[in-house]
């Protein structure tokens, strides 16, 4: 059934006139051509993951055969599907246009939501035969997260023919940022990864449940990272920590209610001995980083978010080109 509605599915999108479904080996991909609002292109891409279900990134890149190196940018939760791709392309495309013009492709990335602490209570995933149906399936052996889609669109990006596979960065701000931490201690894909005020409470086993938070109840108050170490399982993160072997600017907000956390992600990652480097700025903005076009669709980046820019830049030429 699951196979039938995918065939219906890469159906429909290969009867839109300006979607192409793209040869593979194994399982085939599809190529959408997309315009934004004003003016110029760009491509949705919906890629298969390791469970064989779809997932969409929105890509632009310098005209010419390349290869490019490719910075991913992702922002929050995997929500909204393509819905996110389309507004997301919208709101980054004043940040995107600077990275054409600098020589990368660019691509805004989406996954599947978060099933929350699952990442702590799964080992590794490996396929397994079918012993049940026969043929030459192969079953997962649990359940696939949002952190191994974005492995798969890492792979799916550097398996491009105008793309470096070598040269692969990416900068996650909030959830986004968890999921590169989550990817580069899992994988040695990116070259290079900016976890721009990453919430990795999951990531670095921090317990909690009873720390503080504001007069809503909803958000933690984080700051202090003398108090974030009290609650997270050292051991633990530092196992993860130190398969990492790629690069990091890890980039805090000053008066951010996680500062904390990311404080000591930069922290046990230096005591690790990785290759690690600490930014903080003082911005109002969560997302800072990332550099959105303003509500009237104008590209107006303050003093702030310019040098936030211009340090990650430079981290990444030193390490992509």
């Amino acid at each position: 059934m699951f196979k039938f509605i995918q065939s219906v599915a890469l159906f429909f999108f290969f009867s839109i006139s300006n979607a192409q479904i793209q040869s593979d080996p194994e399982i085939p991909w599809v190529r959408i051509e997309q315009e934004f609002s004003q003016g110029g292109s760009w491509e949705l891409h919906l890629l298969p993951t390791q469970d064989e279900l779809y997932v969409p990134i929105g890509l632009v890149r310098p005209s010419g055969d390349g290869p490019y190196p490719i910075i991913l940018i992702g922002s929050g939760q995997g929500r909204m599907g393509i819905d996110k791709i389309q507004n997301q392309m919208e709101l980054q495309r004043g940040l995107m246009s600077r990275l054409v013009d600098r020589g990368y492709a660019a691509a805004f990335i989406n996954f599947r939501n978060e099933i929350p602490e699952l990442y702590n209570q799964v080992q590794g995933s490996s396929l397994l035969f079918d012993n049940v149906s026969g043929g030459n399936r192969t079953l997962r052996s649990r359940a696939s997260l949002d952190s191994d889609d974005f492995i798969s669109i890492i792979e799916h990006v550097g398996s491009l023919s105008y793309i470096n596979a070598d040269a692969v960065g990416a900068i996650g701000s909030s959830h986004s940022g968890e999921i590169i931490m989550k990817a580069v201690s899992d994988s040695d894909l990116l070259a290079a990864a900016v976890p721009a005020e990453a919430a990795v409470r999951e990531y670095l086993l921090i317990n909690d449940l009873e720390a503080p938070r504001d007069e809503s109840g909803t958000e933690l108050q984080l700051q202090d990272v003398d108090y974030v170490r009290t609650l997270a399982n050292r051991d633990g993160a530092m196992e993860r920590i130190q398969r990492i072997n790629t690069p990091l600017l890890v980039m805090g907000r000053d008066d951010d209610h996680l500062q904390g956390v990311f404080t000591l992600l930069y922290e046990w990652s230096n005591e690790a001995g990785k290759d690690v480097t600490w930014s903080s700025y003082d911005h109002y903005e969560h997302g800072y980083a990332l550099l959105r076009n303003l509500s009237d669709g104008t590209f107006r980046p303050d003093a702030i978010q310019e040098q936030a820019f211009a340090e990650y830049m430079e981290f990444f030429n030193a390490h992509l080109q």
